[in-house]
C-alpha cells in the first residue's frame, strides 16, 4: 500500500511539496482537485512507478525547472525513489485508470484503432497469454503469402457472379437440382411484394359454369300423351272445327259451356240450339276431351318446358359465359407472374357452336311436340348427340374452374406473404439463388475451383501452425469468454445501453488483438467499419467513458493478484449521466473491499463527498490538491464542510448560537433568519411561493385568504411571520440602508433565533 507522498519536486504544478505527515494515504483515499491542479501529474507518476518508464515523468518536468524531476514515495515495503531518471524500486501492483488508459486501450476521441484493439488483447491476456501469443507470429508470414494468392484468385472470379456473397461463401455454394424452380418461385414473391397494394386488392377467380340440359325431364314432355284423346280424335275435332272458319275453336269451346241437360222425360244432353238430344253423337265426347283441362295443361308444360331451354341457355347466357371467361382471362393474366396457374385454354368460339346446336336441336323437337302435343315423340339420336357433344364442353369448363378456384388458397396465401416480406430480403434471397446458380456456369466454375485449391493450400500451411497455437487458444478460449461475461456485467451494473459481443483474439499481420461488436438494440454494429454505423459514430462521451471503465474493472477482475493491488481512479465520472455516476461510485465502493487500496480522484466535489459518506471513517482519508504560492501543494480536505448546503450551514449557525453566544458570529445570525425562512416556505408551500418569491408579499396573500377555503397560513401564524420578517429584514441591504451598523442585542436575537427554527420546524 502506498503510505504517503514524501516528495514531489520539479513534477508538473508541483514545485517542491513535503507533505505534511497528516497527509498520509490510507486503504481508502480521496483527493480532490480542482481541473490543472496536478491529479493527472499524481496518475503519471503512479504509472511510472508501476512500469518502470522514467518517460511518463521525465516528460512532467516542470517548466522553468533548472533540475530534473524527484519523487519519493513511501509504501508498506520501504520507499520508491525516482532520481537521475530512474525508480529505485518499481511497485508493479499499481492499476491505474485515467486519459492514458483509455487511449491506449479504448480510444483516442472517437477514434478506436488497431492500436487500441491491440493493448487490449495484451491487457486481456495478462503475462501469461503474451508468451504464447509470441510464439505463434512465426507461422504468419507463410499465411500471407496464401493471402496475396487468394485475393488475386478471388479479383478473377467475375464480380457480377458473386451477388450478395463473399468470395469463400460463394465458392463454397452446393449445386442444387432444383435452383431453376427456386429462382422462378423467388422471381414471383419478389413481384409480389413490388406489387402488394395491387394484389391486396385484386380479387381471386370467380367459378365458371355453363347450364346443363335436363334430357329426361325434356324426353318425358316429348313423350307425354293423353289417354282419354287419341291423336285420331283430337285430328277430327281440329278437323271439323277448321271448317267453321275463323274462331270456329273459340265459339265450340264457349258453347260446350251452354250444353244443357235433357228436359224431364227426356235423356242425356241437348243442343242449345235445336233443344235435340245429343245422345250418340261420338263428336261431342271428342270435343269433351280436346277441351278439358288436362289438354291445356299438357300444352302449358311443352310451352314452358321450351321457355326454360330459351332463358337458360340463350338471351344473355351466352354473353355471360363469354365475358365470365374473359374475366378469368384477365385475373390469370394478372396472376400469372405470382404463381403457377393452369393455363386457359377455352375456345368460346367451338363452346358456342356446340351450344347453339344443342340447344336449337331441342328446342326444334319442343316446337314439333308443341305442334302435335299428342303425338309421343323422343329426342332424337341426333339431339342426344348435340347434347353430349356440348356436355363435353360443360366438362372441360368446370374441371377448369375447379383448378382455377382451387388456386384462390395460394392467392391468398401470396396476398399475406405480399404484405409481411421484406422487399431488401427477398432482394437478397433471390440474389442469393441467382449466385448459386451462376457459381456452376463454365465461366465461373474454374475460377472457384483454383481459388478453393489455394484455400486448401492456406488450411494445409496453417495446420502447421496448431501445434504452436494450441496452447495460445485454449488460454484464449478460456479468458476471452470469462473477459466478456465480465465486460457484459460491469456495463449493466453502469446502466449502460449496449453490450459486447464476440469478444476474441484475431491474429494479424501486426500480432494479435482483440475484437469485438457493440450491441446496440439486438443489432450487432462493427467497432472498426469505415462506413455506416462503427464505434465513433454509435457511441456516445458517456458511453464511451463507461465502456473504459467497464474493461478497467473486468480486467481487474481477471488478476488473480487482485487482494494485493493498488488502484488508482482518476475522474471516473467524466461524461456520464447521473445514474452511471451513482453506479460507479457503488462499484468503487465494492471494489475498495477487495483490494489492498483505493485511490480516487477527481474535480466533482459532490462525487467525492457521496463516495465519503459511504467510506469507513477509520480507513479513509480525504486529501485535497490546492493552489499555493508557487504551484500546487496537497492538504488535508474537510469533506464535511463541503458536503452540506447553505441552507444546513445557516441551520447549523443559528443552533450553535443558541447554545452558546458568539458575539463575533451575531450579525451572521441575524443575516440567517430571513433565509431560513424563505428556504422553509420553499418546501411548506411550493404553490403558493415558487422560487423569487418574497416574503412580505406572500404575507400580503396570506392575509387575503385568511379564513378561506384556499387559507394558506392561519391569523396567528401570519402575525408571528410579520414579527419575525420585521426583525430579519433590519440585517438585509434590500430592505435596511444601514443593515450594517444595525444594533444587535443578545437576548432579542436569542429570541427571534429560537421563534424562527419553531416556526421552521412545522406547517
Amino acid at each position: 500500500m502506498i503510505e504517503h507522498i514524501q516528495l514531489l519536486r520539479n513534477v508538473g504544478q508541483f514545485d517542491n511539496l513535503n507533505p505534511p505527515a497528516q497527509t498520509a494515504l490510507t486503504p481508502f483515499t480521496l483527493i480532490y482537485g480542482e481541473n490543472a491542479r496536478g491529479k493527472t501529474t499524481l496518475a503519471a507518476v503512479l504509472r511510472s512507478l508501476a512500469t518502470g518508464n522514467p518517460r511518463l515523468v521525465l516528460e512532467r518536468h516542470r517548466l522553468g525547472a533548472q533540475h530534473p524531476p524527484h519523487v519519493v514515495i513511501r509504501h508498506t515495503g520501504g520507499a520508491a525513489v525516482f532520481q537521475n531518471g530512474a525508480w529505485s524500486n518499481p511497485l508493479p501492483d499499481i492499476a491505474i485508470f485515467d486519459d492514458a488508459f483509455v487511449s491506449a486501450n479504448v480510444c483516442s476521441g472517437i477514434e478506436l484503432q488497431s492500436a487500441h484493439r491491440q493493448n487490449l488483447h495484451e491487457l486481456i491476456l495478462g503475462a501469461r497469454g503474451g508468451a504464447l501469443s509470441s510464439a505463434l507470429q512465426g507461422h504468419v508470414a507463410r499465411i500471407e503469402e496464401h493471402n496475396v494468392a487468394l485475393r488475386q484468385l478471388a479479383e478473377a472470379i467475375p464480380a457480377g457472379a458473386l451477388g450478395p456473397y463473399k468470395v469463400d461463401a460463394f465458392c463454397d455454394l452446393e449445386p442444387d437440382a432444383e435452383i431453376d424452380r427456386k429462382i422462378q418461385e423467388a422471381e414471383r414473391r419478389l413481384a409480389a411484394a413490388r406489387s402488394a397494394d395491387a394484389i391486396r386488392q385484386r380479387p381471386g377467380f370467380q367459378a365458371i359454369r355453363l347450364p346443363d340440359f335436363d334430357i329426361d325431364s325434356i324426353d318425358g314432355v316429348l313423350r307425354r300423351t293423353l289417354a282419354d284423346l287419341e291423336a285420331a280424335a283430337a285430328e277430327r275435332v281440329r278437323s271439323h272445327i277448321g271448317k267453321l272458319g275463323r274462331s270456329g275453336e273459340n265459339w265450340v269451346s264457349e258453347g260446350m259451356t251452354l250444353i244443357a241437360p235433357a228436359s224431364e222425360g227426356d235423356e242425356g244432353e241437348v243442343c242449345p240450339f235445336c233443344a235435340q238430344s245429343l245422345a250418340g253423337s261420338d263428336l261431342i265426347a271428342h270435343y269433351r276431351a280436346y277441351f278439358s283441362q288436362a289438354y291445356e295443361d299438357l300444352k302449358a308444360t311443352i310451352r314452358q318446358t321450351g321457355i326454360g331451354v330459351r332463358d337458360a341457355h340463350g338471351g344473355d347466357i351466352p354473353s355471360a359465359f363469354e365475358r365470365d371467361v374473359r374475366t378469368a382471362a384477365q385475373a390469370h393474366e394478372f396472376w400469372k407472374d405470382f404463381a403457377e396457374l393452369p393455363a386457359i385454354d377455352i375456345d368460346t368460339a367451338a363452346v358456342a357452336r356446340q351450344w347453339n346446336a344443342a340447344r336449337e336441336s331441342v328446342l326444334e323437337q319442343l316446337r314439333a311436340k308443341a305442334a302435335s302435343p299428342l303425338e309421343a315423340m323422343a329426342l332424337t339420336h341426333e339431339t342426344r348427340q348435340s347434347i353430349q357433344d356440348y356436355r363435353v364442353c360443360i366438362a372441360e369448363v368446370t374441371a377448369l374452374s375447379e383448378r382455377l378456384v382451387g388456386a384462390n388458397a395460394r392467392l391468398e396465401l401470396i396476398k399475406e406473404q405480399a404484405a409481411a416480406d421484406d422487399l431488401s430480403a427477398l432482394r437478397t434471397d433471390l440474389a442469393k439463388l441467382n449466385a448459386q446458380k451462376a457459381r456452376f456456369e463454365p465461366e465461373v466454375l474454374p475460377h472457384c475451383a483454383n481459388y478453393l485449391t489455394e484455400k486448401a493450400a492456406k488450411t494445409a500451411t496453417e495446420a502447421l501452425r496448431t501445434q504452436a497455437r494450441a496452447a495460445l487458444d485454449q488460454y484464449r478460449q478460456q479468458i476471452f469468454p470469462v473477459f466478456e461475461a465480465a465486460i457484459n456485467d460491469y456495463l449493466r451494473r453502469f446502466g449502460a445501453s449496449f453490450r459486447l459481443g464476440e469478444v476474441q483474439s484475431v491474429n494479424n499481420r501486426s500480432g494479435s488483438s482483440a475484437s469485438y461488436v457493440v450491441v446496440i438494440n439486438q443489432q450487432n454494429v462493427d467497432v472498426t467499419a469505415d462506413a455506416g454505423p462503427s464505434f465513433r459514430n454509435t457511441l456516445s462521451a458517456g458511453d464511451r467513458n463507461t465502456l473504459a471503465l467497464a474493461f478497467f474493472f473486468a480486467s481487474l477482475e481477471q488478476d488473480p493478484n487482485l487482494a494485493n493491488k493498488i488502484v488508482m481512479i482518476d475522474d471516473p465520472m467524466t461524461s456520464l449521466d447521473d445514474h452511471r455516476t451513482l453506479r460507479t461510485r457503488e462499484e468503487i465502493m465494492a471494489l475498495a473491499t477487495r483490494v489492498r487500496q483505493v485511490i480516487v480522484l477527481s474535480h466533482s466535489k459532490p462525487f467525492l463527498c457521496s463516495l465519503w459518506e459511504q467510506a469507513d471513517r477509520n480507513g479513509s482519508v480525504a486529501l485535497r490538491i490546492n493552489r499555493a504560492a508557487v504551484g500546487s501543494e496537497i492538504a488535508v480536505w474537510d469533506v464535511r464542510s463541503d458536503s452540506i448546503s447553505e441552507h444546513d450551514k445557516r441551520h447549523e449557525l443559528v443552533r450553535a448560537y443558541l447554545q452558546v453566544a458568539n458575539p463575533a458570529r451575531e450579525r451572521e445570525v441575524a443575516q440567517a433568519l430571513r433565509p431560513i425562512l424563505e428556504s422553509f416556505m420553499r418546501v411548506a408551500y411550493p404553490e403558493q411561493f415558487p422560487p423569487g418569491t418574497l416574503l412580505g408579499p406572500f404575507i400580503g396573500v396570506c392575509d387575503q385568504r385568511v379564513g378561506g377555503p384556499d387559507e394558506i397560513l392561519s391569523a396567528a401564524d401570519i402575525v408571528e411571520l410579520r414579527l419575525l420578517l420585521n426583525y430579519a429584514n433590519r440585517f438585509h441591504h434590500d430592505s435596511n440602508p444601514a443593515w450594517q451598523t444595525a444594533a444587535i442585542n443578545d437576548a432579542e436575537l436569542s429570541d427571534f433565533s429560537q421563534r424562527t427554527l419553531i416556526f421552521a420546524s412545522r406547517r
